[in-house]
């Protein structure tokens, strides 16, 4: 256990000595972390929300085979390796106590200390911090825009938002036309679900995103770029004012394909509104990939790339 401890110790001082502020939890993937390690949970990554396989059948790290993001990655050799993360018709998760939710289909990468995240949440959800993260599309695996996909958020115990990512057609009962004119585009969410910037999904792209959360003045500011390009701010500071004051507002951060089902119009009215265990799923594989997933604290300013800091 030391040496786990020390070697991703060494790389997380690696990587917070090319940033100006300081860095909380770092999810970069470095190459000595393996889909083993997904599998315990070892390092970076809680991977305990999932379905009935092993963590490493729906999470992959990609080695040199993909190149991460190179907003944090600007030299000729990457710092870090992309990670793929899937679903596929197991992809159900049974929560401790609870029904299976047969509605989703769900892999959650969630950070965490070799498997330790409570702690981490009071550190990482005080005073103001920056959650960072790339996406881009895995076109081995693609998403169905007819659906909704919950894919960035940090989640309180009552379920709800702090803010999140959405992807696809949202969930509605009954079922509108499909796909949704902006299934295509991101969407970032407050706690109350406005959505406060858009953007389309471009494929073989980095989406780099930042997220500024002030925890004790309960706003939020969106800053976005792609590929090496500097995060620019697109939002600028709103309040989020329907979020939870103090631990009752605090969760785990969350990266993931959390997968929505279409309403089965074969089901009573009660299990139609039951998005957690009814609905409609094709059972397909699909994915996306991650790099530049990281959480730094807001009091020196925000890291917007190849070192250069900026303010909301």
């Amino acid at each position: 256990m030391i040496h786990v401890l020390f070697r991703f110790a060494v790389l997380a001082g690696f990587f917070a000595s090319a940033f100006a502020t300081s860095i909380i939890w770092d999810g970069r993937a470095p190459f000595n972390l393996t889909d083993a390690d997904l599998d315990t949970s070892t390092g970076p990554f809680l991977t305990v929300v999932k379905g009935s396989e092993k963590a490493s059948h729906y999470s992959h790290l990609l080695g040199k085979s993909k190149l991460p993001t190179p907003l944090w990655n600007e030299s000729i050799l990457p710092r870090e390796q992309a990670i793929s993360v899937t679903i596929d018709n197991s992809s159900v998760f049974v929560p401790g106590g609870g029904a299976p939710q047969f509605g989703f289909r769900r892999t959650d990468i969630i950070a965490a200390v070799n498997g330790e995240h409570t702690e981490l949440i009071t550190r990482m959800e005080e005073n103001k911090t920056v959650f960072h993260f790339s996406i881009q599309q895995d076109d081995i695996h693609p998403l169905n825009y007819t659906h909704e996909y919950q894919i960035v958020f940090i989640e309180p115990n009552d379920g709800s938002h702090v803010f999140g990512i959405q992807l696809g057609s949202p969930f509605t009962n009954p079922t509108g036309s499909l796909p949704a004119p902006n299934a295509h585009s991101f969407k970032v969410l407050d706690h109350a679900l406005n959505v406060l910037f858009t953007t389309p999904f471009v494929p073989r792209t980095w989406h780099n995103f930042a997220i500024e959360v002030d925890w004790s003045s309960r706003t939020l500011a969106v800053w976005y770029s792609r590929n090496a390009e500097l995060l620019q701010l697109v939002k600028d500071t709103t309040p989020n004012p329907t979020a939870a004051e103090g631990p009752d507002g605090q969760g785990d951060f969350h990266f993931t394909v959390l997968k929505l089902p279409i309403v089965n119009p074969e089901d009573s009215p009660e299990d139609q509104s039951d998005v957690v265990h009814h609905g409609i799923q094709e059972g397909t594989t699909e994915g996306l990939l991650y790099s530049g997933v990281f959480v730094e604290s807001a009091s020196g300013g925000i890291s917007r790339g190849s070192g250069a800091v900026g303010r909301s």
